[in-house]
C-alpha cells in the first residue's frame, strides 16, 4: 500500500509563495512518477510569541482552492474554531487539521467534532503538545464518534524539558501506543516539527518508516530561508522529492529489529554530538568568566561534582569503567580549551 505523503509550506504568506511552491512541487513529482495525498499550509497560525508571524487568514483560502484547481491537489489546512471550518467548506476545501496547542483542549475538539459531525472531510488530528496518550485517543473518538469521514492521527513530537536537540521529543511508544489502540487507523509522522532542523528529518523519517507509520506530513517552501515562519525546518520541493525518493517505504525490511537499533543509535549519536558541541561552547563561557575574575582554571571540587552526577546511575562496572575514561579525556579537553 503506497504510503501517505503531507507536502507545502509551514504557512501561506502570500499567493505567489503558495504559487511558486506547489509549481515548483508538481514539477518534482511528475519528473519522479510520484504523487502527495494532500498540498499542506497553514492559513492560521497559533503563535508561542504574539509577534511572530500568524497567517494571512481567510483570503489565503482563496489560494488553496486554486491550487486544487490548478494543480489538482487536495488541500488542508489547520482549524481551531467552528466558523473556520465553514470558511473551509465555502472555499471547496475538504481535509482540515486539528494543531497541536488546540489538541489540549477537549472542550475546543468537541466544537470542531460537532462542526464536522455527519460530513465528506478529512480531519487530521496531530498529538497534543504535552504527552498524553489519552487526550490524543479521546480528540481522534470525538472525531469518529462525529461520523467524520476520515481520520488520521499526526505524530509531531511533544513539548519535553530534557529535550535538547530536536525541536519536539518523539516519545515513539506514544504513537504505537496509539496504533496499537486503534489498529485501522492511519497515523502519519510530522518529521519537521519533531525535529526542528532540516538535517535530521531524512533519518527521523526512515525511522517513523520502519515503525510502520503510515506515512509522512514534510514541510517544503519555494524559499525557505525567507519564509516568515520555522524557516529552519523546510526543505525545497527538490530536496523534499530527492529526499522521499531515497526512504525505503518497505514494511519488510531485512533484520527489522537490528535496522530499528541502528537507527535509534543514530539519534542518539545525533544529540551526543550536538550536546557535546553545545558543551564546548559553555566551557568557552566559562573561561571567559574565571578570567574576568582571575579564578584558577582547575577546580577540582566543581569537577568532583561533575563526576558524581555521570556515575550515579549504577550502570554495570564495564559502563563505569567507560564513563571514567570518557569523563578522564572531557576534563582533559576542557582545561585545554581554558588554558
Amino acid at each position: 500500500m503506497r504510503p501517505i505523503l503531507i507536502a507545502g509550506p509551514c504557512a501561506a504568506e502570500s499567493k505567489q509563495q503558495v504559487m511558486e511552491t506547489a509549481e515548483q512541487l508538481r514539477e518534482e513529482l511528475q519528473a519522479r512518477d510520484m504523487s502527495i495525498d494532500y498540498f499542506r499550509a497553514g492559513v492560521w497560525k497559533p503563535r508561542s510569541n504574539p509577534d511572530s508571524f500568524a497567517g494571512v487568514g481567510e483570503e489565503a483560502l482563496s489560494w488553496l482552492s486554486e491550487v486544487q484547481c490548478r494543480y489538482g491537489f487536495e488541500v488542508c489546512t489547520e482549524v481551531m474554531t467552528p466558523r473556520q471550518v465553514e470558511l473551509c467548506a465555502a472555499h471547496g476545501i475538504r481535509a482540515v487539521w486539528v494543531g497541536a496547542r488546540t489538541s489540549v483542549n477537549p472542550t475546543e475538539v468537541q466544537q470542531l467534532a460537532d462542526a464536522l459531525r455527519g460530513t465528506d472531510f478529512t480531519v487530521l488530528v496531530k498529538n497534543p503538545i504535552v504527552p498524553d496518550l489519552k487526550l490524543w485517543a479521546g480528540n481522534i473518538e470525538r472525531f469518529q464518534k462525529a461520523d467524520v469521514k476520515q481520520v488520521i492521527a499526526i505524530h509531531r513530537g511533544f513539548a519535553d524539558s530534557n529535550e535538547n536537540v530536536y525541536r519536539n521529543a518523539p516519545c515513539w511508544e506514544i504513537p504505537i501506543d496509539l496504533k496499537v489502540q486503534f489498529p485501522d487507523l492511519p497515523i502519519v509522522c510530522d518529521p519537521s516539527h519533531l525535529c526542528g532542523r532540516t538535517q535530521w528529518i531524512p533519518q527521523i523519517s526512515q525511522l517513523a518508516l520502519i515503525y510502520g507509520f503510515d506515512g509522512l506530513m514534510l514541510e517544503c517552501h519555494c524559499d525557505p530561508q525567507h519564509a516568515l515562519s520555522d524557516a529552519a525546518q523546510q526543505l525545497t520541493p527538490q530536496q523534499w522529492a530527492e529526499m522521499v525518493q531515497g526512504l525505503s517505504f518497505k514494511n519488510n525490511v531485512p533484520n527489522r529489529e537490528l535496522v530499528i537499533q541502528r537507527a535509534l543509535l543514530e539519534n542518539v549519536d545525533t544529540q551526543l554530538s550536538e550536546l557535546l558541541a553545545k558543551r564546548m561552547q559553555i566551557v568557552d563561557e566559562v573561561a571567559r568568566i574565571k578570567k574576568a575574575n582571575n579564578l584558577p582554571v582547575v577546580q577540582p571540587q566543581q569537577w568532583q561534582q561533575v563526576r558524581e552526577r555521570y556515575l550515579k546511575s549504577g550502570q554495570d562496572k564495564q559502563y563505569q569503567e567507560f564513563i571514567e575514561e570518557f569523563l578522564e579525556i572531557l576534563h582533559q579537553n576542557s582545561i585545554k580549551r581554558q588554558q
